[in-house]
């Protein structure tokens, strides 16, 4: 499926004249924050772009709770504060602007309040790893809040380098990137990749 035929499929999703959720979701690089920015930039001012990301726990607090090691696991999220807003931005009130918050790669942390979602936007698309997962609680509930949700599977060995190359881009050395990429990230991506089959639509690509 081409990107025009996921805006297209995207736009009927708004043509149903409510607000509709969308789902962007797959392992670690494997392109959610870009087909989700390019879709909303094709959309225009009938999307907004929402990510699970911004429920990142602060460095210190994965510190404080042992988990910064994991950092990117389900538990190293605020899980009830993303079904929170996904609950909110179904329930759209007349007037009331929600914002989301947005983590910042730049700084390694979540920044609260900084995507605002305007009552008349008809799609929010999320996108973040864990939409489909059904083994954990809360985010078993995820699933049931999104009208549909698509599955990006691209070549695993691309995505690693991807994931590599993200890793070395902020900082980390050649070394300790692929230490992270095949520990920890792999083990979440290998959990995530057992999702796949509770998708609408799975996508693959390079």
């Amino acid at each position: 499926m081409n990107f025009d035929e996921l805006v297209a499929r995207a736009e009927a999703l708004i043509g149903t004249g409510e607000r509709r959720l969308l789902g962007v979701c797959g392992a670690p690089a494997s392109g959610k924050s870009t087909v989700a920015s390019a879709l909303t930039e094709a959309l225009g001012d009938k999307a907004v772009c929402v990510g699970m990301d911004g429920f990142h726990l602060a460095q210190a607090e994965l510190e404080r709770l042992g988990r910064a090691a994991r950092k990117g696991a389900p538990d190293t999220f605020d899980a009830h504060g993303y079904l929170a807003l996904l609950s909110r931005l179904r329930d759209v009130r007349a007037g009331e602007i929600v914002y989301a918050p947005e983590f910042r790669r730049e700084i390694e942390e979540p920044v609260a309040c900084a995507v605002p979602v305007y009552p008349d936007i008809p799609l929010v698309i999320t996108e973040g790893n864990y939409l489909l997962l059904d083994d954990e609680h809360p985010w078993e509930r995820v699933r049931a809040l999104l009208d549909e949700t698509w599955f990006l599977a691209p070549d695993e060995e691309a995505r690693i380098a991807r994931l590599v190359a993200r890793h070395e881009r902020y900082g980390r050395s050649n070394q300790e990137a692929k230490e992270r990429a095949y520990g920890s990230d792999q083990a979440n991506a290998e959990r995530i990749r057992a999702t796949a089959h509770r998708a609408d639509l799975v996508i693959p690509g390079s």
